[in-house]
């Protein structure tokens, strides 16, 4: 961009201002992340846990079926880890298809630390 004589004029420093701005970003922490957790119950069939796996958090078949098993063998297992809005979701759309479906499955979510 080439300057002319009337710009040069109106940004010139007539007044000897020696002042310095200095602009400072506000650090921005990450949101905080939680942890989506199935638990195991006597009741759900292990088929419909390896369904609400693949359906809701987008695994394959494979995958949903050693969650699935972590589940059955351990009594619980993370299945994921999402901002808070996207587990509380999570949690809910699991724990509505499970309700709907008559299976006592218990789907939580908790801080990750």
């Amino acid at each position: 961009m080439k300057l002319d004589a009337t710009m040069m004029a109106n940004t010139s420093n007539d007044d000897n201002d020696t002042s310095v701005i200095t602009e400072t970003k506000p650090k921005t922490k990450r949101p905080p992340m939680y942890k989506v957790m199935l638990l195991n119950d006597d009741f759900t069939p292990m088929e419909f846990v390896v369904l609400v796996l693949e359906r809701f958090f987008g695994l394959n078949h494979a995958q949903a079926f050693e969650i699935m098993l972590t589940v059955h063998k351990k009594g619980l297992a993370v299945v994921g880890v999402f901002s808070h809005e996207i587990a509380e979701t999570k949690v809910g759309q699991v724990m509505d298809f499970a309700r709907r479906h008559q299976h006592p499955l218990q789907c939580t979510m908790e801080k990750e630390e």
